[in-house]
């Protein structure tokens, strides 16, 4: 009886080392995003991942836009990705996601392997039919990556601010979407809607070659100069200390003559966070 006993602890402690043992991480908050913008929808996911005594104690899966607008899970909320009603999908984008991320947090498994398809759905997420290969895949990314540092803000999220008006000349009115993690700032992603309802984004636009500034522009086209204003932004992680002339062209970006807009806004949509 005792040695029966005995080995039901072992079987036990072996089985929650099955159980647990995937996450190899140190205690903190991970951070992982896509390279590139999906070309059918224009999407970037990216995941955040805390592991706090040695397990994943919470994850969040969202994602960013080409289009010009706020990140995914705020998109959903204000009936901006409806899938339910355009795609036929059982539940909503986010309702789909929680599915996938509680099957994480009860698992503690990133290296999740059981696909349907070759475009990464599964069966054995009940309640998710979306694409969740890409989540699994980011996981991996972020826990195998150094932990996201502690930064200046309280408030983590991610932080939309947009121009008031249409700039009458250009017909463009600016955006930034900036993700905080841990207080710090890892990524910032700066665009633009026009008031030409022909238009895209002026990401995808310029991305086109129809943006037209590259055939004047000495410091390269205006997509090329606004990930030189969105790095320095990250670099120095309060847009604040970005010295701007009036006009908002500065100097301190070495890679951008353009005027910096996306500073001016990230100063204001990062009030909510501090």
């Amino acid at each position: 009886m005792k040695r029966s006993i005995a080995l039901a602890l072992v079987l036990s402690v072996g089985l929650a080392g099955i159980a647990f043992g995937q996450v190899k991480a140190k205690d903190g908050i991970y951070f992982a995003q896509e390279n590139a913008f999906a070309k059918d929808s224009g999407w970037k996911d990216q995941v955040v991942v805390t592991v706090k005594s040695g397990k994943i104690s919470s994850v969040i899966w969202n994602g960013v836009s080409n289009t010009g607008v706020a990140d995914k899970l705020t998109a959903v909320a204000t009936g901006g990705y409806p899938m339910v009603k355009f795609g036929k999908a059982k539940a909503e984008w986010n309702v789909q996601a929680k599915a996938v991320e509680d099957y994480l947090l009860k698992t503690q498994d990133p290296s999740f392997s059981k696909y349907s398809d070759a475009e990464g759905r599964t069966d054995a997420i009940s309640g998710a039919t979306i694409h969740v290969k890409p989540f699994f895949t980011l996981v991996s990314s972020a826990l195998s990556s150094a932990p996201v540092p502690k930064g200046i803000y309280k408030k983590n999220g991610w932080f939309f601010k947009e121009q008031a008006d249409f700039d009458k000349t250009s017909t463009w009115k600016d955006s930034v979407l900036i993700t905080v993690v841990n207080g710090t700032i890892v990524d910032v992603l700066w665009n633009g809607v026009s008031s030409d309802k022909t238009k895209k984004s002026k990401l995808v636009e310029d991305l086109a070659g129809k943006y037209g500034m590259e055939k004047a522009a000495k410091k390269g086209a205006w997509n090329i100069q606004a990930k030189a204003v969105q790095d320095a932004i990250v670099k120095a992680q309060d847009p604040a200390k970005i010295a701007l002339k009036a006009d908002t062209t500065t100097d301190a970006i070495s890679g951008a003559s353009i005027h910096a807009t996306a500073v001016v806004l990230a100063i204001e949509a990062l009030k909510e966070a501090r």
